[in-house]
């Protein structure tokens, strides 16, 4: 978390609210944020710019800037972004704020500090992005072909696939347990193992969770918000994510919850079977 939906949603709510403002100061107050960057030297780079438009890469939200620079935040697993009036009172966990030239301010915040904030010139951009995502998901572009060329030879297990980002970009534990379960398929079975039908149902599953996820403005289980402070609504419509021991919706079976790739794993164990 957050994941696609998360960072999609967040870019759309700021996009009217930051495009064409100029940055007038720039505070960061965490050396792990920025890092190997003093955060005194990107807070100092920041200030002055104007923002041009708002883009979404994977999981990674993009601050195009006037001068050709782009500030390339990853909120990781607790970062979340909040537009507030300018001078407001620090929230908790606050790492940085950027004051903008209307009076408002944007305010990050993130518990367990794992987040990023990289200032990149346009010839960087393309080679940082490209070593770290696989191609987004909800793109025409996106086919059941590219995607059995993307699975091809596998040998893993197909969960551990499709969290890994350079497969497809934007996914992550949730979404990928949900529309694997969309799919019928065992989160366990070997990536390279799907035929075309279970490769068409993959790859309409994929789309169909993560436009499910933007429409509900994604989910809100602890740390993710829109940057008013409002929560996303998708986790009141999981179908397997964290319901270990429910019934399934589609068949009635109890939600198994197993481990893999380190990462909980909800399934139907019959709905979802494994080939044998």
């Amino acid at each position: 978390m957050p994941e696609l939906p998360e960072v999609e949603t967040i870019r759309r709510r700021l996009e009217p609210l930051l495009t064409g403002r100029k940055i007038v100061r720039a505070e960061i107050n965490d050396p792990r944020l920025t890092r190997p960057i003093a955060p005194e030297e990107l807070a100092t780079a920041l200030a002055g710019q104007e923002i041009a438009e708002l883009r979404r890469r994977g999981k990674y939200l993009l601050v195009y800037l006037e001068s050709g620079l782009t500030l390339v935040i990853h909120l990781r697993m607790t970062g979340s972004l909040r537009h507030r009036r300018a001078g407001a009172e620090q929230i908790a966990h606050e790492r940085a704020r950027l004051e903008l030239d209307d009076g408002s301010e944007l305010a990050y915040r993130d518990v367990r500090r794992f987040g990023t904030w990289h200032l990149l010139a346009q010839d960087e951009l393309g080679e940082y992005l490209d070593a770290r995502v696989g191609p987004e998901p909800l793109v025409p572009e996106f086919t059941p072909e590219l995607l059995r060329e993307r699975l091809a030879g596998r040998r893993t297990a197909l969960k551990a696939a499709l969290l890994d980002q350079r497969t497809l970009a934007g996914l992550g534990n949730i979404y990928v347990d949900e529309a694997l379960w969309r799919a019928r398929l065992h989160p366990a079975r070997s990536a390279g193992s799907l035929g075309k039908p279970a490769l068409i149902r993959l790859h309409d599953a994929v789309r169909e969770t993560l436009e499910a996820g933007i429409a509900r403005q994604g989910a809100t289980l602890r740390d993710y918000a829109l940057p008013d402070g409002e929560s996303g609504s998708m986790q009141a419509e999981f179908r397997v994510y964290g319901r270990e021991g429910e019934p399934c919706e589609r068949c009635g079976a109890a939600i198994s919850k197993t481990r893999i790739a380190g990462r909980g794993t909800w399934f139907c164990p019959r709905c979802q079977r494994r080939p044998v």
